[in-house]
């Protein structure tokens, strides 16, 4: 029965979260790029929109750090890094050149998927590979850390 009603939340929250993103213009890619456009004719509009959710998700992790459990009662698994390193970085810079290309990031492009539009589904898909592609790598240099520390003990 946990799991049904776990599953029925998170249904909620994504269709929540995805009519949000809807409603707030994060899935027009033209509203996004206008938000970029800082040289042009600049929409500030979406700064309110992230503005909201930087505020609703700073009182949200002020509760769950404070929780050992969600309110489903499954373990709370927060990031512990404070770290910003190469990789933090390199992700970020990524991530913003996928977006000020695109239009999207990953939840309006999801969200987006119901249109039926190829934009999103070319989005999903480069996005898609671009994660395959890191996995790959981080497994690739994983071995080659295994490997020089197993032929240095040597």
């Amino acid at each position: 029965m946990h799991i049904v009603i776990s599953v029925l939340v998170s249904l909620f929250v994504g269709l929540l979260f995805g009519i949000g993103l809807i409603l707030s213009g994060m899935t027009d890619p033209a509203k996004v790029l206008g938000f970029l456009d800082l040289a042009g004719n600049w929409d500030p509009s979406l700064g309110l929109v992230m503005g909201g959710a930087i505020a609703v998700s700073l009182l949200a992790f002020r509760v769950a750090a404070g929780r050992k459990t969600s309110l489903l009662g499954d373990v709370m698994r927060l990031p512990k890094s404070t770290q910003i390193d190469r990789r933090l970085v390199l992700g970020g810079l990524a991530f913003g050149a996928g977006w000020g290309l695109a239009g999207y990031c990953p939840g309006p492009a999801l969200a987006s998927l119901a249109s039926g539009s190829a934009k999103p589904i070319i989005f999903g898909v480069a996005m898609l590979a671009g994660m395959v592609i890191f996995e790959v790598l981080e497994h690739l240099s994983a071995q080659k850390s295994y490997t020089s520390k197993a032929n240095a003990r040597r």
